[in-house]
């Protein structure tokens, strides 16, 4: 899969043409390249650089949408949880979470709460859930914190490696046939009329300019997505609301296992996840609303580390991860 051939192979005119290349835009060229349509995928760095190699590296439920009630999509994200286990079982692995409880009541209200995952999940499950004593929770985690500790509940979800499947997903629409470009910056829609017929790219490594014609584009450019759409309507509202959260990379001993920790709340209000990653122990946080999708300061992550300043020690790297909240996109009619 080399890019010089890709290039060299790039039509003037296409079927679908898809603008980005994280996880959403390589499938979608899984997707028409399998169904027999001439495919192009232009990325204007490189695949899975955004957003789609910031994540926490979990393939989950969503734990906390059972908490909200929104059990359609639990059990959608479940089904997918699955789905993706089945077709890349090489990149992704069963993960076993404890949920500490101190207060007499969490264990019964967690306990129940992570059975009707189970149940939910179905035969797209992995381990059942247990509830655990104040012992067996030790032994599991080591290093957590033992005063009042009553127990916990044992559940299990997955753990993927978000940039391995993104180029598993390039390489299989590669060998579909689809044409993969990156370093490939849309900066133009073509367009007869209202309707909108290509793009109009850059290719940086030449400089030069190149249009290639579609009878469809797509744009999966993600929380940049109102670029795009600005090159078809300048003066058009947004339609995207970003989020972001964070993620600190510590020492593999910070847990003292291989069972990960399901923190249900933070001092901020936040879900926290923190569990054994490439050989280290990763914790990430449910995200938070930014002002602008492409921001990424430290001022936004100051409120994180706030609550999390006893791990600063053992802090070895850290990223913040930026996505669109569900129910935020939105399709023009």
């Amino acid at each position: 899969m080399r890019r010089s051939d890709h290039l060299e192979r790039l039509p003037q005119a296409c079927d679908v043409l898809v603008v980005g290349g994280g996880a959403t835009g390589l499938g979608v060229a899984v997707d028409s390249a399998s169904r027999g349509y001439s495919t192009v995928l232009l990325e204007a760095r490189d695949f899975a650089q955004g957003t789609s190699s910031t994540s926490t590296n979990l393939i989950h439920g969503g734990v906390r949408y059972l908490k909200q009630g929104n059990i359609a999509l639990v059990r959608s994200a479940l089904r997918e949880r699955g789905t993706v286990s089945r077709n890349a079982p090489h990149l992704v692995s069963e993960l076993r979470l404890l949920l500490p409880t101190y207060a007499w009541w969490e264990k019964p209200f967690y306990g129940v709460g992570l059975k009707l995952y189970d149940a939910i999940a179905g035969p797209h499950g992995f381990a059942r859930s247990s509830v655990v004593d104040a012992t067996t929770a030790i032994s599991m985690v080591p290093t957590i914190r033992p005063e009042r500790l009553r127990g916990g509940v044992v559940f299990s979800d997955a753990q993927f490696n978000d940039t391995r499947l993104a180029t598993c997903l390039a390489k299989t629409a590669h060998e579909l046939g689809a044409i993969l470009l990156n370093h490939a910056r849309v900066v133009g829609l073509t367009k007869e009329g209202e309707k909108i017929t290509g793009v109009l790219f850059v290719d940086f490594e030449s400089g030069h300019e190149r249009v290639v014609k579609a009878r469809a584009v797509i744009n999966a450019t993600g929380a940049t997505a109102d670029t795009v759409r600005r090159m078809d309507e300048p003066k058009t509202e947004d339609l995207m609301v970003a989020s972001q959260g964070t993620h600190l990379v510590l020492p593999p001993d910070f847990l003292g296992g291989s069972t990960g920790v399901l923190v249900p709340r933070t001092k901020d209000g936040r879900l926290c996840f923190v569990f054994p990653w490439q050989g280290y122990t990763l914790l990430g946080t449910t995200d938070v609303p930014v002002p602008s999708p492409t921001r990424t300061s430290r001022e936004r992550r100051r409120p994180y580390f706030t609550w999390a300043a006893s791990t600063s020690p053992w802090i070895t790297a850290s990223w913040p991860g930026r996505r669109l909240p569900r129910g935020m996109i939105r399709v023009r009619s």
